[in-house]
């Protein structure tokens, strides 16, 4: 039983993720999922099906029926189908990157402000419950190393590693606010896909802060670690297991210093859920949203001078002479 004040949800898109943001949407009190709608009319009808809801022939004819939507479409396509959804008056959680490109991301940041309308981008890890856990301990790192790699995939080759898994860390090393960015170094090849497979980035900030992200995409495990040093302690995460380790200093009068570790547990509960009631709630009151388009614009940008900075170090490379 739904009350007249619930709001109606829509999901564009329904393959590997969007079908997860149908399943979640039909869970959250305060809102009624409407339908759905895909570029393969056989996709969409099935996941309709599932959730006995209507399956909308366009986005154009789901958006009449909608007050919010999820915009789970291929990366290439987010700018376009987000900037469709905010010019008829929607709410919209794009998926993660925002954008391909820096300007389509700042065009949709400045189109959500001028319609009044919130717009929030699928950085999940934000809402990993170990990250939730760890957050006020995380002060002022002056070190941050990320590994995040997983086997390779067609699915989502249509962009880059860096705008494919390496932004869910450079999201995550922002929201800890070190400042502007100085420097960036970097490099990374194609090996499986037309595009850079696996990157490695050193990003320094002027708040002093240092963060070295390696992502890959044609690894043979999957891993989704952060470590983070700060003063008189260093914190491990673990993305996957949802554990993290913080090592502290103790000093011992009259000796040698030593190491206490206290060890943390994540709870069970689905980041892509939290997210989701994360941006109900942002409409719902009208505030800015956990991860705004704000947010997804600053890391959208820094992939973009790590991109710049890998090809700055290609064109080096192959500039040198053979031996």
């Amino acid at each position: 039983m739904h009350s007249v004040k619930d709001l109606r949800a829509g999901v564009i898109g329904v393959g590997h993720l969007g079908q997860h943001h149908v399943r979640l949407y039909a869970s959250i009190p305060g809102v009624t999922l409407v339908g759905v709608t895909d570029q393969s009319p056989e996709r969409g009808q099935e996941i309709a099906g599932r959730h006995a809801v209507q399956f909308y022939r366009s986005p154009e004819e789901l958006l009449k029926a909608v007050d919010l939507v999820s915009v789970a479409v291929p990366t290439s396509s987010h700018y376009a189908v987000a900037k469709m959804c905010l010019e008829a008056g929607k709410h919209v959680l794009v998926e993660k990157p925002i954008a391909v490109q820096p300007a389509e991301a700042h065009e949709l940041v400045a189109l959500a402000k001028v319609k009044g309308r919130r717009l929030q981008v699928g950085h999940s890890e934000r809402f990993n419950p170990i990250m939730r856990t760890m957050r006020t301990h995380i002060k002022r790192p002056v070190f941050i190393e990320g590994h995040r790699q997983s086997s390779y995939s067609p699915r989502g080759t249509d962009v880059d590693v860096v705008l494919d898994l390496m932004i869910h860390d450079l999201d995550l090393v922002l929201s800890f606010n070190p400042g502007p960015v100085e420097e960036v170094r970097a490099s990374g090849i194609a090996v499986l896909s037309p595009t850079i497979d696996i990157a490695q980035a050193r990003i320094q900030f002027r708040g002093g802060c240092v963060a070295n992200l390696t992502a890959s995409r044609v690894s043979t495990n999957k891993m989704r670690r952060l470590r983070l040093f700060q003063r008189e302690q260093y914190i491990s995460i673990d993305f996957q297991t949802r554990q993290a380790v913080i090592s502290r200093r103790r000093i011992v009068p009259g000796g040698p210093s030593e190491l206490d570790t206290e060890t943390f547990q994540g709870n069970a509960d689905e980041p892509l859920k939290l997210q989701l009631e994360s941006f109900v709630q942002a409409i719902q009151t009208g505030t800015r949203p956990e991860v705004s388009g704000e947010d997804g614009a600053a890391a959208l940008d820094v992939a973009h001078l790590v991109l710049a900075a890998i090809a700055e170090y290609t064109a080096l490379v192959q500039s040198q002479p053979e031996r």
